[in-house]
């Protein structure tokens, strides 16, 4: 299975673990819970899905990798205790709580949040000393004297043996007591976690084309194992937009620091250089502005095939940027709104203000320490706090109090709403412009149906669509029927080279 669909079956395991009848007893017994053990190559994103289930069920999270514990930090460090059994005094060794343990207890006293996920990683890669210690763990859920608190599920992950050195194999007793999810690599499903993570489109254009490049593992005589994963794709566009940012230049060095192919590295490097060119050369930023010259239009229609595409992806990336942007400031802002209209209702607006910014700074701390907030929410929060901080100070400077402060509170909002409506107008007509281009170079060939393609299964487009409406994307989308002529274009694709 992908990735994708190991996130749908761990997030319904996790649901129906938590679930409880009317006694408030787990409906399946904690000891009949069995943990479940994502089995994949490195890189794919095991973390990363329970983050998102952490997020998406509004539960802790707590992550350990256990190739970093010994037996003495897993079960507790041992000491020495007296008891008298009858008239007789013995020493016996006890044991300190566990520290992945007491982390579980941390997280639920710092977050508040009662029931969460504890996902240990590189389960199959514990220390010699450790290991008879993981069958007890993984049937009963104790690390010494010490239980996983009721509530929390058991996620754990590993490496195959051909990936990983350390890798030991379980014996069928423990594999016994696992759920067991085998995971592949797969590059649509991680192509849209990596477009809603806003992944540089050089990469997904390139990896459109190579998609056997976006996981790649082999051995040869020259240079032994070389390898590429979709955390090193993701790792090399965080450095390529900072690199970008700085006016730096973006060589196979840099890239080759990532992925370690020589070979992927000299393509993507060489394609990277092209990408740039056809940015330029095309005029992206004009075309999206409604300045959409004859040659621009001709050269399309004369460019190959993976040029072509390639220019899609720039226009795409740039229209779907801006939609990503005003669908993240609409839902700051909805969310907004409910500390605003606590503040409307108070008496003293000034003190409610203070109360309303004190609660958002304690959610936000309360979600960060339960491991289970996204970059996306991190920044809503933070949009959040930022705008109440400056009303604020605004008030203190005006001396503004009942009626009259919340009206300057309302204009600051107002001012928002404004900025967003403008932009949301600007997105709307990069839109257009991009599908006026798109049927001028095009007509209502494969590009175009990659082009309603795209924005169908990109949730900020498809969102910003169905919110604000797209009277070209409804025309195109009826027009081509998607769905029935996707597999040939995706065979289509396959062919190409660069």
């Amino acid at each position: 299975m992908n990735i994708g669909q190991a996130k749908d079956y761990i997030k319904n395991d996790v649901l129906l673990y938590l679930k409880k009848d009317e006694f408030g007893d787990y409906r399946i017994p904690v000891v009949r819970q069995r943990p479940i053990f994502l089995l994949g190559a490195p890189g794919i994103g095991k973390t990363a899905i329970m983050e998102q289930i952490a997020e998406e069920l509004n539960i802790a999270l707590v992550s350990y990798s256990m190739t970093h514990h010994t037996r003495q930090s897993a079960l507790g460090l041992p000491f020495i205790k007296e008891k008298q059994y009858g008239d007789l005094k013995y020493d016996v060794s006890e044991y300190t709580m566990s520290e992945i343990i007491a982390s579980v207890y941390e997280t639920m006293e710092e977050s508040g949040c009662r029931e969460g996920i504890l996902f240990l990683d590189e389960i199959n890669c514990v220390s010699e000393t450790l290991a008879p210690s993981m069958l007890q763990f993984l049937q009963y859920k104790v690390f010494g004297k010490h239980r996983v608190p009721e509530g929390w599920v058991i996620v754990t992950a590993g490496n195959p043996p051909l990936y990983n050195k350390s890798v030991r194999e379980f014996d069928v007793v423990t594999m016994d007591r696992l759920k067991v999810l085998t995971v592949e690599a797969d590059y649509p499903t991680w192509k849209k976690y990596a477009t809603e993570r806003g992944v540089h489109a050089a990469i997904l254009n390139f990896l459109e084309i190579k998609r056997d490049y976006f996981y790649h593992i082999e051995t040869t005589a020259s240079d032994g194992r070389t390898y590429v994963t979709a955390r090193g794709w993701e790792d090399v566009s965080e450095i390529v937009k900072l690199y970008e940012e700085e006016g730096l230049a973006v060589d196979e060095t840099l890239i080759g620091q990532y992925l370690r192919n020589e070979k992927i590295v000299k393509e993507f490097t060489a394609y990277y250089d092209l990408y740039n060119r056809y940015k330029n050369d095309y005029r992206v930023d004009a075309i999206l502005a409604g300045e959409i010259s004859d040659s621009a239009v001709e050269k399309a229609k004369a460019a190959p095939f993976d040029e072509r595409l390639s220019l899609l992806g720039l226009l795409c990336d740039k229209t779907e940027t801006s939609m990503r942007d005003v669908v993240a400031t609409s839902d700051y802002l909805k969310d907004l709104m409910v500390p605003l209209k606590a503040v409307k209702a108070a008496e003293d607006k000034g003190d409610m203000l203070n109360r309303q910014h004190a609660a958002q700074e304690k959610l936000l701390s309360s979600r960060e320490k339960a491991g289970a907030l996204s970059r996306e929410e991190k920044r809503k929060y933070k949009r959040i706090l930022r705008f109440l901080d400056d009303v604020t100070n605004e008030l203190n400077k005006t001396g503004a109090q009942g009626d009259a402060a919340f009206a300057q509170i309302n204009d600051a909002f107002n001012a928002q709403v404004t900025g967003m409506k403008q932009a949301q107008e600007k997105a709307g007509v990069m839109l257009h412009n991009l599908f006026e281009f798109a049927s001028r170079a095009f007509s209502e060939g494969n590009e175009m149906l990659i082009l309603v393609t795209e924005l169908t299964v990109n949730t900020s487009s498809a969102r910003f669509i169905s919110m604000f409406g797209s009277e070209d994307y409804t025309k195109y989308n009826q027009m081509l029927m998607v769905s029935e002529r996707g597999s040939a274009l995706r065979e289509e694709i396959a062919k190409l080279a660069l």
